[in-house]
């Protein structure tokens, strides 16, 4: 019986320290996912558009190619949403990206921009005018980046989004060269005026979900300023509007990548329109737009999103954001302004 006992305690002690390995192992493991996905987590630096331009395609003269500058930009916004630590996270079904929704939500935003800004250069920016035949290129890359954001397999968003770029590699090759007149860019104030439309859209509807962080009363305005207007279905005069707190920082995280891609795009701007926007004199306008999407990527020193009330004790950073967004939207709707004028 003494030896029977003594092998069951020999057992049991093997056993204890198995299972005390294994514990180890897991939490290692955890560890190492967690650490992983901090990493993941953290967002793209800024870069220089001129130099990125200047990388890509040479340099004709004193100045680059008119379109370059954008284009190129274009182009890099989307190579980092594919490269950039991690690889493009929405389609993951693998620990730790399946549990993360920020550096996702970051995603979106980014790809909205790349979306919205390949549009125009397909409808507007290389074509002289509405019965113009589309470039080649860019008719097929705009569709690429429109393809299902969070498809895994069959095909991946990846690989769409790969093709629209190296379709947009192959129209900024065409726009250096000299025997491929095909290929244009029309800096425009119209072109301009275009694109800005639509970014001014998308920011008014940013700047309220931040907003309703906080819960408010809003009145109804959807028909304001035209007496005769009607719509489909009948709404109340106010209604009760509030994000939910669960969805309270992907919609920050979707304003901060939407802020990045934006900032670069403007910047690129800044120097394809140089000449329309010194002429319509207003560089300063679309230089305070930038100044303040710089201003949405100052770093966030909170583990959280905080969500406090208004006036409370505890800051709301989604309100923060709605500042910056809304002011770069009030600026973009009096560049526009300033754009149509003759």
């Amino acid at each position: 019986m003494s030896d029977y006992g003594a092998d069951v305690k020999a057992d049991l002690a093997e056993g204890n320290v198995m299972w005390r390995w294994m514990a180890i192992a897991l939490l290692i493991l955890l560890l190492a996912i967690a650490g992983l996905g901090f990493y993941w987590d953290q967002e793209p630096d800024a870069f220089s558009v001129k130099q990125n331009a200047m990388l890509r395609v040479p340099v004709h003269g004193d100045k680059p190619v008119v379109g370059t500058v954008t284009t190129a930009a274009l182009i890099h916004i989307a190579e980092t949403l594919l490269d950039k630590p991690g690889g493009y996270l929405s389609n993951d079904i693998m620990p730790p990206s399946v549990w993360m929704d920020n550096q996702p939500s970051w995603e979106y935003g980014v790809l909205i921009q790349v979306r919205d800004l390949s549009k125009a250069m397909r409808e507007v920016l290389s074509r002289s005018q509405s019965q113009s035949r589309e470039d080649k290129d860019l008719a097929l890359a705009e569709p690429r980046f429109n393809f299902n954001h969070n498809s895994w397999v069959l095909p991946s968003s990846e690989s769409e989004y790969r093709a629209g770029i190296k379709l947009l590699n192959a129209y900024l090759t065409r726009l250096v060269d000299d025997n491929e007149q095909d290929a244009q860019f029309y800096a425009r104030a119209d072109n301009l005026n275009y694109w800005l439309r639509t970014v001014e859209s998308r920011l008014g509807s940013l700047s309220q979900r931040l907003s309703a962080s906080v819960e408010q009363n809003r009145v109804n305005t959807d028909l304001a300023g035209e007496a005769a207007a009607k719509k489909s279905t009948a709404t109340p005069r106010e209604q009760m509007v509030k994000t939910s707190w669960w969805e309270i920082d992907n919609v920050f995280y979707e304003a901060r990548g939407t802020s990045w891609a934006l900032m670069h795009m403007l910047k690129a701007v800044e120097v394809d329109f140089a000449d329309v926007l010194q002429n319509k004199n207003a560089l300063v306008s679309l230089q305070q737009i930038i100044r303040e999407l710089e201003a949405t990527q100052e770093p966030l020193h909170s583990p959280l999103i905080l969500n406090g009330t208004g006036f409370g004790m505890l800051a709301n950073h989604s309100l923060v954001m709605a500042n910056y967004v809304s002011r770069a939207n009030a600026a973009i709707i009096d560049l526009r302004e300033l754009l149509s004028q003759g």
